[in-house]
């Protein structure tokens, strides 16, 4: 069996040549650590059925490896509050920590009692910049991209007694050694020095796409505040829940006997075989979409059958009152943690390609807010008594990226003398006086806006504002005329993007796309949409990570018991008491309108509120 350690390959007998492994004590260890302001570490778990965890993991131990004498230990801290003999260490902002998933390993410390400070190098986020496309950011699939190690091969079990296979950790002594889990102990230790190898090779990828900067002063600090964020949780109010689905259910069961009433039966409409059999064969509406297992009914199919009967607009608001039920009311009660009566969702920095914050378990970032009743899901989300939300929300960031990247004259006045944009570009794409402007033609001229910057094609401007794909065309072109400066960006950001295979941020944040060499028209012009979208798109998260790093030092460097507790996009929430609002709204307020210099002033538009939905 072969591995490849850097440029070269070698055989598994020669890996030891590469770095010993030491038996350690917990002194020892803490001394070579203070010496070396530097811990390469990798921790460790099994699963806890604890309920009252954030993270339903335990600590096991942790593999360290120590650069200079270039060897590797690992400490066994299965006893009972042995991992607070190493606090110091992870409490020491000088000691510099560099691992794998360190935002995890903020809440596994946490939940310990530990608060890590000195976070450095995480080689997952440094692989995600160097490829924001790569979902394969676990130690074992960096270490087969990055050092052509695959890692199965040491997990795998002697099961051939007669060959003669090398152990790479024959005659190794752990510290606390426990016959059961001597493999692991290995594996663990073997995965540290793993990290640092991992770590030389992502260095120097971040240097060669200019990206360390990027990396160290945004990216890396992003960790703390996302963890911190996780750890903080958001107080979900279970009665408040319990209330508004007993509102929905008996919403629901008024339209049940509604659709009943129209259908002039009983039947299931979760059923998408009784419900096509009701609406194409007894009401014969119009067939739109068929397939292998019979009438289509989805959403789109609906939406185009609007007009057909009443029966269809029922349809659609039944589908939205179980959808809220099933995904915001009895879908978040499992979130809720019995201890802190908090949500604690997961936010992650390293699955979209844009560099877009993504959240999970539960996605609190999906919470609705284009109808009513939806949007209601946020009063269950409340300040602890004594303390109040502040929201802020940064007015239109993406077209103001957008202004200054492309330095289009009109759009750049328009924000310097804080017009409106809509009804700026309004006025020109209809000729008509902007003080003349419709409704009507402001909400399209809104439509092509931000269509725009999503790189949005006729047909689907036309599906978006119900008008016919040539019409919609005409507005584009018009747009286009008159914003020559955006233009002129698009066509360059797309070409350029053909030429490098790749688009940038304003801060070196780099996406790839392949798409635009396919043979395939659909797959190329997904393409020509991420190039135009993404250097956008991306600045802007950029931008309000920039915000959540600065509010967060400052909320910390003040002391203030005030915690950043949501973001979503564009919008930044605070925990705040009472006596902090002031300050906290000051804050907030100069560190995201401050992030960055641009050639227009970005604007935060702040509010206070006593839960989520009041926030404007």
């Amino acid at each position: 069996m072969k591995i490849g350690i850097g440029s070269y390959r070698t055989e598994v007998s020669e890996l030891d040549e590469l770095y010993k492994i030491r038996n350690k004590t917990i002194e020892e260890a803490k001394e070579i650590l203070r010496q070396q302001k530097e811990m390469i570490f990798y921790i460790n778990t099994e699963k806890d059925e604890d309920e009252e965890k954030i993270i339903k993991e335990k600590i096991l131990g942790i593999g360290i490896f120590n650069q200079k004498d270039n060897e590797s230990y690992y400490i066994n801290l299965k006893e009972k509050d042995k991992i607070q003999k190493l606090k110091e260490i992870f409490e020491d902002k000088e000691i510099s920590k560099i691992g794998i998933d360190l935002s995890k390993i903020y809440i596994l410390l946490q939940q310990e009692g530990i608060n890590i400070k000195g976070i450095k190098y995480d080689i997952g986020i440094a692989a995600y910049i160097i490829n924001p496309s790569n979902n394969k950011i676990k130690i074992e699939n960096l270490s087969e991209q990055y050092l052509e190690i695959d890692i199965n091969q040491y997990l795998k079990k002697d099961t051939n007694k007669e060959a003669k296979q090398i152990n790479l950790f024959d005659e190794i002594e752990l510290e606390e050694k426990e016959e059961s889990n001597k493999i692991d102990e290995k594996i663990y230790t073997f995965y540290s020095y793993l990290i640092y190898k991992i770590k030389e090779k992502t260095t120097k990828e971040l240097e060669k796409i200019n990206a360390i900067d990027l990396f160290y002063n945004i990216d890396m600090p992003t960790v703390e505040v996302l963890a911190n964020m996780q750890w903080n949780g958001i107080y979900a109010d279970e009665k408040e829940l319990d209330n508004f689905g007993d509102k929905l259910k008996e919403q629901l069961e008024i339209k049940t006997k509604q659709i009943y009433e129209l259908a002039g039966e009983k039947f299931n409409i979760n059923s998408t075989k009784q419900l096509g059999e009701i609406l194409f064969e007894k009401m014969k509406l119009p067939v739109v979409k068929k397939t292998k297992s019979g009438y289509s009914t989805d959403v789109d199919v609906l939406e185009k059958l609007k007009g057909e009967n009443p029966i269809i607009e029922e349809i659609l608001e039944y589908r939205q009152l179980m959808k809220l039920n099933s995904t915001y009311v009895e879908g978040l009660k499992p979130y809720i943690n019995p201890k802190t009566k908090r949500i604690h969702s997961f936010f992650h920095q390293t699955i979209t390609a844009t560099g877009r914050i993504s959240s999970t378990e539960p996605n609190l970032q999906n919470i609705p807010t284009r109808f009513e009743l939806g949007k209601q899901v946020r009063k269950i989300f409340k300040p602890e008594e004594g303390k109040i939300y502040i929201d802020a929300d940064y007015s239109q960031i993406e077209l103001r990226v957008l202004a200054h990247m492309s330095e289009d004259e009109h759009m750049i006045q328009a924000f310097k003398e804080n017009q409106d944009i809509h009804k700026q570009a309004a006025s020109k794409v209809f000729k008509t006086p902007i003080e003349e402007v419709t409704k009507e033609q402001r909400s399209n001229a809104k439509a092509v806006n931000f269509g725009i910057v999503y790189g949005i094609s006729d047909f689907g401007l036309g599906e978006q504002l119900g008008i016919s794909r040539k019409i919609a065309k005409k507005y584009i072109e018009d747009y286009l005329t008159e914003y020559k400066g955006i233009d002129n960006f698009m066509k360059k950001v797309t070409e350029t993007a053909k030429e490098t295979g790749y688009v940038e941020t304003m801060f070196n944040r780099r996406r790839y796309i392949p798409e635009l060499k396919s043979n395939n028209y659909m797959v190329r012009q997904f393409g020509a949409r991420a190039a135009m979208n993404t250097p956008v798109q991306g600045t802007a998260a950029d931008i309000m990570k920039i915000a959540m790093i600065n509010v967060f030092n400052q909320l910390n460097n003040r002391k203030l018991k005030s915690k950043i507790v949501l973001q979503v996009h564009d919008e930044m929430m605070i925990e705040v008491p009472i006596e902090e609002a002031d300050e906290v709204k000051n804050i907030i307020q100069n560190e995201m309108q401050n992030a960055v210099k641009l050639k227009i002033p970005l604007i935060a538009e702040v509010s206070e509120a006593g839960n989520w939905y009041e926030c404007k």
